[in-house]
């Protein structure tokens, strides 16, 4: 009697189904790529840059073509993200009335302070701003929407993973991300230990470390079971954010609690 383990056979069937999996899962890929890129690339760059078969891209490219989902741009075969996109986003955003709710709570805000005003989640182990509204200043902060952000880098990043374990979030965010963008290394123990404190208070402020002139500050939008789903931030000069600091956290609170239970 062998005492080689049984080998079930995959059918034609189950393996048709697999690939069509993974061609999916390229797809989205691909997508993804383009989005963090923001700019047109030709297929084989493509393929070079997120380490994949040139022909499986090039097939999903022309896949994508055909459904006006990726459109060529720029000249020499480069291509980029197609107007259907925008139109699928646009069903999205009509289809939830908790968009249009976010978009005038972020406009009070920034009427009420000035400042930018932004909602902000997860997005994978990354930080996108979802929705933003500009301060009216005549020195104006902004972000790019849907542009993704090393977690470890931003004030909501506390927020947003605080319903995980200590292991989680060390095995969550990348360990390159603990890297600040002037170079240095924030201790991941000490960025648990600002995610603990967010959590209890409910808040988290601080200096950004991107830039060297503005303050951020964020608060969670919790869901039924206390999650940190979304936060709602700002982003001021930092002297008029220290100056102003309480009054824009209470602004920011207000209008989470305003949101409960509407996501």
């Amino acid at each position: 009697m062998s005492d080689k383990p049984a080998i079930t056979p995959v059918t034609p069937k189950e393996d048709g189904v697999s690939k069509r999996a993974r061609g999916l899962d390229r797809a989205f890929e691909i997508l993804d790529f383009l989005r963090n890129k923001r700019e047109p690339l030709k297929p084989n760059e493509i393929a070079a840059q997120i380490g994949a078969p040139r022909s499986s891209v090039y097939e999903l490219v022309n896949l994508l073509l055909r459904n006006g989902i990726l459109e060529f741009t720029g000249g020499d075969g480069r291509v980029f993200l197609g107007r259907k996109l925008y139109f699928l986003g646009a069903a999205y955003e009509d289809h939830f009335d908790f968009m249009r709710a976010c978009d005038a709570a972020l406009e009070r805000i920034a009427e009420q302070t000035r400042e930018t005003a932004q909602y902000c989640v997860l997005d994978g182990n990354k930080y996108t701003v979802a929705r933003m509204k500009e301060g009216v200043r005549p020195f104006r902060i902004s972000s790019d929407v849907g542009h993704s952000v090393p977690i470890p880098w931003t004030a909501s990043g506390r927020l947003l993973v605080a319903h995980l374990s200590d292991q989680d979030i060390t095995s969550f965010i990348p360990a390159a991300d603990f890297q600040m963008p002037n170079g240095s290394w924030l201790d991941p123990a000490e960025f648990i230990a600002q995610v603990r404190e967010a959590d209890k208070t409910g808040q988290f402020t601080f200096n950004s470390t991107v830039d060297n002139f503005t303050h951020c500050f964020a608060v969670p939008m919790r869901d039924a079971q206390g999650i940190a789903t979304a936060t709602l931030c700002l982003v001021a000069p930092r002297d008029d954010g220290l100056k102003n600091h309480a009054f824009y956290l209470q602004c920011l609170k207000d209008a989470a609690q305003a949101l409960s239970g509407k996501q």
